[in-house]
């Protein structure tokens, strides 16, 4: 499967899934406990996919570790002052059975009385998650391209991990989103038509990168190495400062919370483990493959 092709059927697939999460408030109550364990697995995922795809990747492309590594501290700060600035991420607040924690109870309280007396809160929190889906785009396109070029394959799931994690977080997102407009009075058109302007962030990153990179690969072979970094910064950041306190905060169901992140993990390493398996195939039947490349710098 080619990779522009590729790229558009993951957006496509994403988009589905972001607008189905942005549905949600008006067409069922998710419960509290289902949320939680999808945000213990995407954790899982989106760890696994940083550390053992992202990261090996990105210093395939790019000679230097330190640079690498300075990518993905870049990466790590941009998401936290998007997280810290624009109050992304309020998935756990959005639950409203199931938890009968007393400090639970007095955080949710508290969130409702902001939620009445504020109509546009959601502003800022639909402006940092454009911000953060833009940028899940350019992951989910350097992963397809960098996927592509390490193998001799015409054709195959190129950058599966990274789409996956993208997939699973994307209607957590959407659904935090029209929850608080749904709270806020806003009516169910508006609620749509935001929720599709969203939806369709992830599509222009992918297809940004796609062209931007294309266009500048030949005088700037490592523009995918440092794309694959800063991703995996901010994949990490969300994981680690996002997704797992809110997770941690609720001290019930702790046995099957960590059971869903280590599936999410194990789901990186067999997706990671598949990909390294082909990489290896397409290194043993064609000599001189890109890998090579990178030795050579060194």
């Amino acid at each position: 499967m080619q990779p522009l092709f590729l790229i558009a059927t993951y957006s496509t697939l994403i988009v589905m899934a972001s607008l189905a999460g942005g549905w949600l408030p008006s067409l069922a109550k998710l419960t509290h406990v289902r949320m939680q364990l999808m945000m213990s697995l995407v954790s899982g995922l989106m760890l696994g996919i940083a550390m053992l795809h992202m990261l090996p990747e990105a210093s395939a492309h790019v000679a230097s570790m330190t640079k690498v590594s300075g990518a993905m501290l870049a990466g790590l700060l941009v998401m936290f002052f998007l997280l810290r600035v624009f109050h992304v991420h309020g998935h756990g607040d959005l639950d409203h059975d199931g938890c009968h924690d007393h400090a639970s109870h007095s955080h949710q309280h508290s969130h409702d009385s902001h939620v009445a007396g504020h109509r546009l809160n959601w502003l800022g929190l639909f402006f940092g998650l454009a911000i953060h889906t833009l940028l899940d785009g350019v992951a989910l396109s350097a992963s397809v391209v960098a996927d592509a070029r390490h193998s001799s394959q015409s054709s195959g799931w190129f950058g599966l991990g990274t789409f996956l994690a993208v997939l699973l977080h994307k209607p957590l997102d959407a659904l935090a989103i029209t929850s608080l407009m749904q709270a806020g009075g806003w009516t169910k058109r508006s609620q749509s038509v935001v929720n599709l302007g969203y939806s369709l962030m992830c599509p222009i990153g992918a297809l940004v990168f796609w062209f931007g990179a294309t266009q500048l690969a030949a005088e700037h072979s490592s523009l995918i190495g440092y794309a694959l970094a800063f991703s995996a910064g901010f994949f990490l950041c969300i994981a680690l400062g996002d997704l797992l306190p809110e997770v941690q905060f609720h001290s019930h169901n702790r046995v099957s919370l960590s059971a869903a992140l280590l599936v999410g993990v194990a789901m990186a390493i067999g997706i990671e483990w598949t990909h390294s398996h082909q990489h290896d195939d397409s290194q043993h039947h064609v000599p001189g493959h890109q890998h090579s490349e990178h030795h050579d710098h060194h």
